[in-house]
């Protein structure tokens, strides 16, 4: 059987992630369709060469919807509806609560794959979208209900952005981001809030050790609470263990 190709995509969502993809995807030759709810940002992200802000004539091969975990299950039943393209897939960080929603909206959905590129900045933004952002990363793909075809397209997706693919359920990637991303959010943005009354005299020995430890402190505020209230479970299980840690 003949891969799927890529050679349209249509990406909603045009903040760092959704511009880096669409970065990405035209440096390998793909036609990119963006869209976003702020016409600024996808007139941003098309002066930045990530593709034209004209819907697509036609169903595409793919979208790409990188918007908030909040609003994503909803976009996403919103494409599959619409027949906008032959494979949906998503990239909020969270799995678990995003495939709950699309099932429960409507049910077995062969099109659709979820994921979850393990990239990102401190920055947000189209301004500071990097064609290059997913080069060498690992990309959680979920299999879930998706047929072959839709798997196939997802993974030409992680080629294309020059990472590496790497399949698991939902549950099993929630719990491994709640060790290795959400909790260090968690503890950074921690230790920044006790620099903000801190001596000044003290803040004037920082170096780069303390630059290190809170620089993600400096991420998206809002929607680090959206990550956090979906994967609220596993995080809260581990910041529990940590404060075991330091009571021993």
């Amino acid at each position: 059987m003949t891969e799927p190709t890529v050679a349209s995509c249509l990406v909603v969502g045009t903040g760092l992630i959704g511009t880096s993809i669409a970065l990405a995807l035209r440096r390998a030759g793909v036609q990119v369709h963006l869209a976003d709810r702020d016409p600024q940002s996808v007139r941003t992200a098309a002066g930045l060469g990530a593709g034209t802000a004209e819907p697509p004539p036609r169903q595409v091969d793919l979208a790409v919807v990188a918007v908030t975990p909040a609003a994503t299950a909803e976009v996403v039943t919103g494409l599959i509806a619409g027949n906008v393209a032959a494979t949906v897939v998503d990239t909020a960080s969270v799995k678990a609560p995003v495939c709950r929603d699309v099932q429960a909206a409507v049910g077995a959905a062969p099109h659709f794959v979820a994921t979850h590129p393990m990239a990102g900045r401190e920055r947000s933004g189209p301004a500071a979208a990097r064609g290059d952002l997913f080069q060498g990363r690992p990309w959680v793909i979920t299999r879930g209900d998706a047929d072959e075809g839709a798997l196939a397209r997802a993974r030409a997706l992680v080629r294309l952005c020059g990472a590496t693919p790497v399949e698991l359920d939902a549950a099993a990637h929630d719990a491994a981001v709640a060790l290795v991303s959400h909790l260090p959010q968690v503890a950074a943005s921690l230790v920044a809030a006790r620099l903000v009354d801190g001596p000044a005299e003290a803040l004037a020995l920082t170096g780069q050790g303390l630059r290190d430890v809170t620089r993600i402190a400096a991420s998206d505020a809002d929607l680090w609470v959206e990550i956090l209230e979906g994967n609220a479970e596993p995080v809260a299980r581990l910041l529990a263990e940590l404060r075991q840690d330091v009571d021993a």
